[in-house]
Protein backbone atom coordinates (compact mmCIF):
# COMPACT_ATOMS: atom_id res chain seq x y z
CA UNK A 1 0.00 0.00 0.00
CA UNK A 2 1.27 3.47 -0.87
CA UNK A 3 2.17 5.71 2.03
CA UNK A 4 3.43 9.22 2.69
CA UNK A 5 5.68 10.60 5.40
CA UNK A 6 3.94 12.89 7.88
CA UNK A 7 5.31 15.08 10.67
CA UNK A 8 4.07 14.13 14.12
CA UNK A 9 4.81 14.35 17.84
CA UNK A 10 5.07 11.19 19.91
CA UNK A 11 7.24 9.22 22.28
CA UNK A 12 9.49 6.17 22.03
CA UNK A 13 9.32 5.13 25.69
CA UNK A 14 7.33 5.65 28.88
CA UNK A 15 10.08 7.76 30.46
CA UNK A 16 10.63 10.02 27.44
CA UNK A 17 8.98 13.32 26.56
CA UNK A 18 6.67 13.81 23.61
CA UNK A 19 8.97 14.89 20.77
CA UNK A 20 9.00 15.40 16.97
CA UNK A 21 9.03 12.30 14.78
CA UNK A 22 8.04 11.17 11.30
CA UNK A 23 5.28 8.61 10.76
CA UNK A 24 3.69 6.91 7.75
CA UNK A 25 0.08 7.48 6.69
CA UNK A 26 -1.63 5.41 4.01
CA UNK A 27 -2.88 7.02 0.84
CA UNK A 28 -6.67 7.14 0.64
CA UNK A 29 -8.51 4.00 -0.40
CA UNK A 30 -11.98 4.07 -2.00
CA UNK A 31 -13.73 4.55 1.36
CA UNK A 32 -11.16 6.81 3.06
CA UNK A 33 -11.09 10.48 3.95
CA UNK A 34 -7.83 12.39 4.46
CA UNK A 35 -7.97 15.25 6.96
CA UNK A 36 -5.46 18.04 7.49
CA UNK A 37 -5.49 18.37 11.27
CA UNK A 38 -6.11 21.92 12.48
CA UNK A 39 -6.75 21.29 16.19
CA UNK A 40 -6.28 18.35 18.51
CA UNK A 41 -7.56 18.20 22.08
CA UNK A 42 -5.40 16.87 24.91
CA UNK A 43 -6.99 14.07 26.93
CA UNK A 44 -5.84 12.32 30.11
CA UNK A 45 -5.77 9.15 28.00
CA UNK A 46 -3.02 10.73 25.88
CA UNK A 47 -0.81 11.02 28.93
CA UNK A 48 -1.69 7.52 30.21
CA UNK A 49 -0.78 5.94 26.87
CA UNK A 50 2.38 8.03 26.47
CA UNK A 51 3.61 6.97 29.92
CA UNK A 52 2.26 3.41 29.74
CA UNK A 53 0.17 3.92 32.88
CA UNK A 54 -2.25 1.21 31.74
CA UNK A 55 0.50 -1.25 30.80
CA UNK A 56 -0.41 -1.89 27.15
CA UNK A 57 1.27 0.91 25.17
CA UNK A 58 3.17 -0.08 22.05
CA UNK A 59 5.94 2.35 21.08
CA UNK A 60 6.42 4.58 19.27
CA UNK A 61 3.14 6.14 20.36
CA UNK A 62 1.50 9.22 18.84
CA UNK A 63 -1.46 10.32 21.02
CA UNK A 64 -4.47 12.47 20.14
CA UNK A 65 -8.11 11.47 19.63
CA UNK A 66 -9.94 14.79 19.66
CA UNK A 67 -9.29 15.78 16.06
CA UNK A 68 -10.79 18.61 14.01
CA UNK A 69 -9.59 19.60 10.57
CA UNK A 70 -10.27 20.10 6.87
CA UNK A 71 -10.87 17.37 4.30
CA UNK A 72 -8.03 17.31 1.75
CA UNK A 73 -8.73 14.06 -0.13
CA UNK A 74 -11.64 11.63 -0.45
CA UNK A 75 -11.83 8.13 -1.88
CA UNK A 76 -13.86 7.30 -4.97
CA UNK A 77 -16.76 5.82 -2.96
CA UNK A 78 -16.99 8.54 -0.28
CA UNK A 79 -20.32 10.40 -0.06
CA UNK A 80 -20.37 11.80 3.48
CA UNK A 81 -17.95 14.71 2.97
CA UNK A 82 -16.09 16.48 0.20
CA UNK A 83 -12.74 18.24 -0.12
CA UNK A 84 -12.81 21.51 1.81
CA UNK A 85 -15.38 20.41 4.40
CA UNK A 86 -14.59 20.56 8.10
CA UNK A 87 -14.45 17.13 9.71
CA UNK A 88 -13.77 15.49 13.03
CA UNK A 89 -12.39 12.19 14.32
CA UNK A 90 -12.82 10.92 17.86
CA UNK A 91 -11.55 7.89 19.73
CA UNK A 92 -12.53 5.27 17.13
CA UNK A 93 -11.20 4.58 13.64
CA UNK A 94 -12.38 1.00 13.21
CA UNK A 95 -14.56 -1.87 14.43
CA UNK A 96 -15.76 -5.19 13.03
CA UNK A 97 -19.08 -3.75 11.85
CA UNK A 98 -20.86 -7.10 12.16
CA UNK A 99 -21.18 -7.99 15.86
CA UNK A 100 -24.22 -7.29 18.04
CA UNK A 101 -22.77 -4.05 19.38
CA UNK A 102 -21.71 -2.66 16.01
CA UNK A 103 -25.12 -3.41 14.52
CA UNK A 104 -26.61 -1.32 17.37
CA UNK A 105 -24.34 1.64 16.49
CA UNK A 106 -22.30 0.89 19.61
CA UNK A 107 -18.89 0.52 17.98
CA UNK A 108 -17.21 1.46 21.27
CA UNK A 109 -18.37 -1.91 22.64
CA UNK A 110 -17.37 -3.94 19.56
CA UNK A 111 -17.27 -7.57 20.67
CA UNK A 112 -14.36 -8.28 18.33
CA UNK A 113 -12.34 -5.27 19.44
CA UNK A 114 -12.67 -1.68 18.23
CA UNK A 115 -9.67 0.12 16.76
CA UNK A 116 -8.49 3.14 18.70
CA UNK A 117 -7.38 6.29 16.90
CA UNK A 118 -4.00 5.68 18.47
CA UNK A 119 -2.35 2.58 19.99
CA UNK A 120 -4.85 0.41 18.08
CA UNK A 121 -4.08 -2.32 15.57
CA UNK A 122 -3.65 -0.78 12.12
CA UNK A 123 -5.26 -3.25 9.71
CA UNK A 124 -3.92 -1.36 6.69
CA UNK A 125 -0.24 -0.83 7.45
CA UNK A 126 0.31 -3.26 10.31
CA UNK A 127 1.72 -2.07 13.59
CA UNK A 128 -0.26 0.45 15.59
CA UNK A 129 -2.44 3.42 14.71
CA UNK A 130 -1.09 6.93 15.23
CA UNK A 131 -3.23 9.75 16.61
CA UNK A 132 -3.87 13.42 16.09
CA UNK A 133 -0.57 14.93 17.21
CA UNK A 134 0.29 14.99 13.52
CA UNK A 135 -0.15 16.89 10.25
CA UNK A 136 -2.89 14.70 8.84
CA UNK A 137 -4.86 11.52 9.34
CA UNK A 138 -6.54 9.06 6.97
CA UNK A 139 -9.72 7.45 8.30
CA UNK A 140 -12.51 5.25 6.93
CA UNK A 141 -15.53 7.37 5.99
CA UNK A 142 -17.79 5.68 8.56
CA UNK A 143 -15.64 6.95 11.43
CA UNK A 144 -15.40 10.56 10.23
CA UNK A 145 -17.86 13.10 11.63
CA UNK A 146 -19.37 16.32 10.28
CA UNK A 147 -18.73 19.55 12.23
CA UNK A 148 -21.59 22.08 12.46
CA UNK A 149 -20.56 25.27 10.68
CA UNK A 150 -21.40 27.59 13.59
CA UNK A 151 -19.11 25.95 16.16
CA UNK A 152 -15.66 27.25 17.07
CA UNK A 153 -13.36 24.60 15.62
CA UNK A 154 -10.77 24.60 18.39
CA UNK A 155 -13.38 24.42 21.15
CA UNK A 156 -15.17 21.63 19.27
CA UNK A 157 -12.19 19.26 19.51
CA UNK A 158 -12.78 18.10 23.14
CA UNK A 159 -16.37 17.17 22.26
CA UNK A 160 -14.88 14.16 20.49
CA UNK A 161 -13.89 12.57 23.83
CA UNK A 162 -14.82 14.62 26.89
CA UNK A 163 -18.12 15.57 25.26
CA UNK A 164 -19.22 12.16 24.03
CA UNK A 165 -18.04 10.45 27.25
CA UNK A 166 -20.62 12.46 29.19
CA UNK A 167 -23.27 12.73 26.46
CA UNK A 168 -23.61 8.97 26.01
CA UNK A 169 -24.73 8.19 29.60
CA UNK A 170 -27.00 11.24 29.67
CA UNK A 171 -28.76 9.89 26.60
CA UNK A 172 -28.72 6.22 27.60
CA UNK A 173 -30.29 6.98 30.98
CA UNK A 174 -32.82 9.24 29.25
CA UNK A 175 -32.01 12.59 30.84
CA UNK A 176 -34.54 15.17 29.72
CA UNK A 177 -36.30 18.31 30.87
CA UNK A 178 -36.93 18.10 34.61
CA UNK A 179 -34.44 15.27 35.27
CA UNK A 180 -32.30 15.71 38.36
CA UNK A 181 -28.67 15.19 37.44
CA UNK A 182 -25.55 15.46 39.57
CA UNK A 183 -21.96 15.63 38.39
CA UNK A 184 -19.03 14.53 40.53
CA UNK A 185 -15.89 16.53 39.79
CA UNK A 186 -15.35 19.72 37.80
CA UNK A 187 -12.70 19.09 35.17
CA UNK A 188 -12.59 18.33 31.47
CA UNK A 189 -15.36 15.75 31.71
CA UNK A 190 -17.29 17.42 34.52
CA UNK A 191 -17.62 20.79 32.85
CA UNK A 192 -19.00 19.11 29.70
CA UNK A 193 -21.44 17.02 31.76
CA UNK A 194 -22.83 20.19 33.31
CA UNK A 195 -23.20 21.97 29.97
CA UNK A 196 -24.82 19.01 28.23
CA UNK A 197 -27.17 18.07 31.07
CA UNK A 198 -28.30 21.69 31.27
CA UNK A 199 -28.74 21.76 27.51
CA UNK A 200 -31.06 18.76 27.83
CA UNK A 201 -33.18 20.69 30.33
CA UNK A 202 -32.09 18.93 33.52
CA UNK A 203 -31.74 20.43 36.98
CA UNK A 204 -27.97 20.13 37.51
CA UNK A 205 -25.96 19.83 40.73
CA UNK A 206 -22.18 19.70 41.07
CA UNK A 207 -20.59 17.63 43.82
CA UNK A 208 -17.19 19.11 44.67
CA UNK A 209 -14.69 19.02 47.51
CA UNK A 210 -13.72 22.62 46.77
CA UNK A 211 -16.02 25.51 47.79
CA UNK A 212 -14.15 27.76 45.36
CA UNK A 213 -15.61 25.83 42.43
CA UNK A 214 -19.13 27.18 43.04
CA UNK A 215 -18.84 30.33 40.94
CA UNK A 216 -17.36 28.50 37.96
CA UNK A 217 -19.90 25.68 38.19
CA UNK A 218 -22.85 28.07 38.14
CA UNK A 219 -21.39 29.99 35.21
CA UNK A 220 -21.24 26.67 33.34
CA UNK A 221 -24.91 26.01 34.09
CA UNK A 222 -25.08 24.21 37.44
CA UNK A 223 -28.12 25.11 39.53
CA UNK A 224 -26.63 23.94 42.82
CA UNK A 225 -23.21 23.09 44.25
CA UNK A 226 -22.91 20.57 47.09
CA UNK A 227 -19.64 20.31 49.02
CA UNK A 228 -19.14 16.56 49.30
CA UNK A 229 -17.11 16.81 52.52
CA UNK A 230 -19.93 18.68 54.29
CA UNK A 231 -22.20 16.11 55.94
CA UNK A 232 -25.04 18.60 56.37
CA UNK A 233 -25.02 19.50 52.69
CA UNK A 234 -24.81 15.85 51.66
CA UNK A 235 -27.72 14.96 53.95
CA UNK A 236 -29.81 17.65 52.30
CA UNK A 237 -29.78 15.79 48.95
CA UNK A 238 -30.34 12.19 50.09
CA UNK A 239 -32.63 10.35 47.69
CA UNK A 240 -32.60 13.18 45.14
CA UNK A 241 -30.90 12.35 41.83
CA UNK A 242 -32.05 10.36 38.84
CA UNK A 243 -28.55 10.18 37.34
CA UNK A 244 -25.11 10.94 38.72
CA UNK A 245 -22.19 11.28 36.28
CA UNK A 246 -19.02 10.50 38.24
CA UNK A 247 -16.00 11.93 36.39
CA UNK A 248 -13.34 11.52 39.11
CA UNK A 249 -10.25 9.82 37.56
CA UNK A 250 -8.83 8.21 40.71
CA UNK A 251 -9.91 5.83 43.49
CA UNK A 252 -12.62 7.35 45.66
CA UNK A 253 -15.52 6.32 47.88
CA UNK A 254 -18.76 6.34 45.88
CA UNK A 255 -21.02 5.23 48.76
CA UNK A 256 -21.93 8.80 49.83
CA UNK A 257 -23.07 9.54 46.29
CA UNK A 258 -25.14 6.35 45.99
CA UNK A 259 -27.12 7.53 49.01
CA UNK A 260 -28.13 10.67 47.09
CA UNK A 261 -29.75 8.69 44.27
CA UNK A 262 -33.51 8.65 43.95
CA UNK A 263 -35.38 5.33 43.74
CA UNK A 264 -34.22 3.58 40.54
CA UNK A 265 -31.43 6.15 40.15
CA UNK A 266 -28.07 5.32 38.57
CA UNK A 267 -24.53 6.45 39.31
CA UNK A 268 -22.44 6.20 36.14
CA UNK A 269 -18.66 5.95 36.33
CA UNK A 270 -16.91 7.55 33.35
CA UNK A 271 -13.60 8.74 34.80
CA UNK A 272 -11.89 5.89 36.60
CA UNK A 273 -10.69 2.49 35.39
CA UNK A 274 -9.79 -0.08 38.03
CA UNK A 275 -10.81 -1.37 41.43
CA UNK A 276 -12.99 0.61 43.82
CA UNK A 277 -12.08 1.09 47.46
CA UNK A 278 -13.80 1.05 49.89
CA UNK A 279 -16.21 -1.73 48.96
CA UNK A 280 -19.63 -0.64 47.73
CA UNK A 281 -22.38 -0.96 50.33
CA UNK A 282 -25.20 -2.76 48.49
CA UNK A 283 -27.87 -2.07 51.12
CA UNK A 284 -29.07 1.27 49.71
CA UNK A 285 -28.89 -0.24 46.21
CA UNK A 286 -31.17 -3.12 47.11
CA UNK A 287 -33.50 -1.06 49.28
CA UNK A 288 -33.91 1.64 46.62
CA UNK A 289 -33.31 -0.22 43.35
CA UNK A 290 -30.26 1.99 42.81
CA UNK A 291 -27.55 1.11 40.31
CA UNK A 292 -23.85 1.68 39.75
CA UNK A 293 -22.87 1.50 36.09
CA UNK A 294 -20.07 2.38 33.71
CA UNK A 295 -20.02 4.03 30.31
CA UNK A 296 -17.39 4.34 27.57
CA UNK A 297 -17.35 7.20 25.03
CA UNK A 298 -20.08 6.66 22.40
CA UNK A 299 -20.70 5.18 18.97
CA UNK A 300 -20.36 7.10 15.72
CA UNK A 301 -24.08 7.83 15.31
CA UNK A 302 -24.28 9.04 18.90
CA UNK A 303 -21.21 11.22 18.47
CA UNK A 304 -22.72 12.84 15.39
CA UNK A 305 -25.92 13.37 17.38
CA UNK A 306 -23.83 15.14 20.04
CA UNK A 307 -22.15 17.42 17.50
CA UNK A 308 -25.50 18.29 15.95
CA UNK A 309 -26.99 19.00 19.40
CA UNK A 310 -24.02 21.22 20.27
CA UNK A 311 -24.41 23.03 16.97
CA UNK A 312 -28.08 23.67 17.70
CA UNK A 313 -27.43 24.88 21.25
CA UNK A 314 -23.99 26.45 20.60
CA UNK A 315 -22.25 24.27 23.19
CA UNK A 316 -18.47 23.83 23.09
CA UNK A 317 -15.71 23.14 25.58
CA UNK A 318 -13.92 25.79 27.62
CA UNK A 319 -10.37 25.54 26.35
CA UNK A 320 -6.82 26.86 26.50
CA UNK A 321 -5.02 26.73 23.16
CA UNK A 322 -1.36 25.67 23.26
CA UNK A 323 1.49 25.22 20.80
CA UNK A 324 2.63 21.70 19.95
CA UNK A 325 6.05 22.32 21.51
CA UNK A 326 4.40 22.97 24.89
CA UNK A 327 2.71 19.55 25.16
CA UNK A 328 4.99 18.17 27.89
CA UNK A 329 4.38 21.20 30.07
CA UNK A 330 0.66 20.83 29.39
CA UNK A 331 0.79 17.21 30.63
CA UNK A 332 2.33 18.33 33.91
CA UNK A 333 -0.26 21.07 34.31
CA UNK A 334 -3.04 18.64 33.49
CA UNK A 335 -1.89 16.35 36.30
CA UNK A 336 -2.30 19.32 38.66
CA UNK A 337 -5.74 20.19 37.20
CA UNK A 338 -4.20 23.49 36.13
CA UNK A 339 -6.43 24.07 33.10
CA UNK A 340 -9.97 25.35 32.54
CA UNK A 341 -10.96 22.91 31.32
CA UNK A 342 -9.26 21.35 28.34
CA UNK A 343 -6.03 21.95 26.42
CA UNK A 344 -6.27 22.10 22.63
CA UNK A 345 -3.20 22.07 20.38
CA UNK A 346 -3.07 24.47 17.46
CA UNK A 347 -1.62 22.05 14.92
CA UNK A 348 -0.36 24.86 12.71
CA UNK A 349 2.42 25.09 15.32
CA UNK A 350 3.58 21.51 14.64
Amino acid sequence: METSTVKAYGTHAADQDIMPMDIQRREVTAKDIEIQIMYCGVCHSDLHIARNDWGFTTYPAVPGHEIVGKVTKVGSEVTKLKVGDFAAVGCLVGSCGTCFSCKQDLEQYCLNGWVGTYNGKDKYLGGMTYGGYSQKVVVEEHFVLKVPSNLDLAATAPLLCAGITTWSPLRHWKVTKGSKVAVVGLGGLGHMAIKLAKGLGADVTLFSRSPNKEKDAKELGADTVIISTDETQMSSVLGTFDVIIDTVPYVHDINPYIATLNTSGTLVLVGYLGGLDPIINTTPMIMGRKSVAGSLIGGIAETQELLDFCGKHNIVSDIEIIKMKDINEAYERMLKSDVKYRFVIDMETL
